[in-house]
C-alpha cells in the first residue's frame, strides 16, 4: 500500500453488520488478527462499545492497532469505546484451572489430586483443551461484561478452538467417573485411612471435587450455547486463496458445523485484486500487483483464480469477501479502515 492519505480513509465509514459476538478462526498465519482488529476498529467508531480480545498464545493484536493490549479488558482508545486483552492462559489467576492456592482456584481438588497420584487434572496442560478452557473461560466473563455490546475474537489456531468445544463432554466423562467412585468408596473411607494411614480424600473433598467440575461444566456448556446461537454469534473463517487453504478451510467449516457453530462469513485474504474491485475506496491508496506487465504476478494471479474459484463453488450459502494482498503490513489505524470496508 502507498503512503495512506490519512484524512481520506477518515471519509470512509464502514459498518459492521454483526451480532453481538464475531469470532475469527482458521489456520495460523492467515491474517485473522488483522480482521479482528479491522472490525473491532470499525465497530467502536460506530459508537458500539466493542472489546477485542485475542486468545491465541502469539499474540499480534498489539501490533496489529498499533497500540499497547493489556492482558485483562482495559479501554485502548481515548476517542471511541474500544477495549482490548490478550489473553494469556499461563498466567491466569481466578480461573478454574488455577492451581490448588490461587484464587479461585480448584482447592477442593486437593484430595482428588492425591487419589490420582498427586497431580491435578485441572492444571493447564494437563488434559486436552485445559489451556483454551481457561482463556473462554474468561472470555465468557467478558461476554457477561455490561462495558461492552460487543466481543470480537481472534481466536487460537483451528484445532485448539474445535478441541474446547469438547469440553463440556470430556467434564461430564470425569464428572460421572468421579460419582461412580464416590460411591464406591462411601464408608470405606474410615477403613482406607485406618489401614494404612495416610491421609486419604474425605468425602467432603470428594464432593467438593465433583462440584467443582459440574459448574465448570455448565460454564463451558453455556458458552457453547452462546457459540452455537447464529443470532448471538458468527464465526468467521478466515483463509487464503490458495488451493491447500481452501481445503483447510472445508474441512473447517464441516468440523463447525458437526458442532453447530454458524459460519456467516468466509474472508478470503491477500487476493491480488485492486482495491477498488471489492470496496468503495479511492484507486490511488492502494499499491496493486500489475497482472498486465509482471509474469510472476500473472502466475500468481493464476493460482489463485483458480482458488478463489473453487472457494466460490465450495461456500456458496456463505457471505464470501475478499481482501486484498497489500504492499506494507496492515498495521495502525488508517490500513484497518480499508480492511474493513473490504469487509462490510
Amino acid at each position: 500500500m502507498s503512503e495512506i492519505d490519512v484524512e481520506a480513509v477518515e471519509s470512509v465509514t464502514p459498518t459492521v453488520d454483526a451480532p453481538e459476538y464475531v469470532l475469527y478462526g482458521g489456520k495460523g498465519g492467515v491474517g485473522k488478527t488483522t480482521m479482528a482488529a479491522a472490525t473491532a476498529l470499525s465497530s467502536a467508531r460506530d459508537g458500539t462499545a466493542t472489546l477485542c480480545v485475542s486468545t491465541d498464545p502469539a499474540h499480534s493484536l498489539s501490533d496489529a492497532l498499533g497500540r499497547e493490549v493489556p492482558a485483562t479488558p482495559g479501554r485502548i482508545d481515548d476517542e471511541y469505546p474500544l477495549y482490548g486483552a490478550e489473553i494469556d492462559p499461563d498466567t491466569l489467576e481466578g480461573s478454574p484451572f488455577a492451581g490448588a492456592d490461587g484464587a479461585g482456584g480448584m482447592g477442593g481438588m486437593g484430595g482428588l489430586g492425591g487419589l490420582l497420584g498427586g497431580e491435578n487434572p485441572m492444571q493447564p496442560g494437563s488434559m486436552p483443551g485445559a489451556d483454551e478452557a481457561a482463556a473462554f473461560q474468561l472470555l465468557l466473563q467478558y461476554m457477561d461484561d455490561d462495558r461492552f455490546d460487543r466481543v470480537v475474537v481472534d481466536t487460537a489456531p483451528t484445532g485448539h478452538t474445535l478441541r474446547l468445544l469438547e469440553l463440556p463432554d470430556v467434564m461430564d466423562s470425569m464428572v460421572g467417573k468421579l460419582l461412580s467412585l464416590r460411591e464406591r468408596m462411601s464408608g470405606m473411607m474410615g477403613s482406607i485411612t485406618g489401614m494404612f494411614g495416610g491421609d486419604g480424600p474425605s468425602e467432603a473433598e470428594m464432593e467438593q471435587g465433583v462440584e467443582s467440575l459440574r459448574e465448570l461444566s455448565a460454564k463451558v456448556e453455556r458458552l457453547r450455547a452462546v457459540l452455537t446461537d447464529p443470532a448471538k454469534t458468527d464465526f468467521r473463517v478466515v483463509m487464503i486463496p490458495e488451493s491447500m487453504s481452501v481445503t483447510e478451510s472445508k474441512r473447517l467449516v464441516s468440523q463447525l458445523n458437526e458442532f453447530s457453530i454458524p459460519v456467516g462469513t468466509v474472508v478470503v485474504n491477500r487476493v491480488m485484486q485492486p482495491l477498488t474491485d471489492v470496496a468503495d475506496t479511492d484507486a490511488e491508496w492502494f499499491v496493486a500487483p500489475d497482472l498486465d506487465n509482471c509474469e510472476f504476478c500473472q502466475r500468481r494471479w493464476e493460482v489463485q483464480r483458480s482458488a478463489l474459484s473453487e472457494a466460490q463453488e465450495l461456500f456458496r450459502g456463505h457471505d464470501v469477501k475478499r481482501v486484498p494482498l497489500f504492499a506494507r503490513e496492515v498495521h495502525g489505524e488508517a490500513p484497518l479502515r480499508v480492511v474493513a470496508a473490504c469487509l462490510d
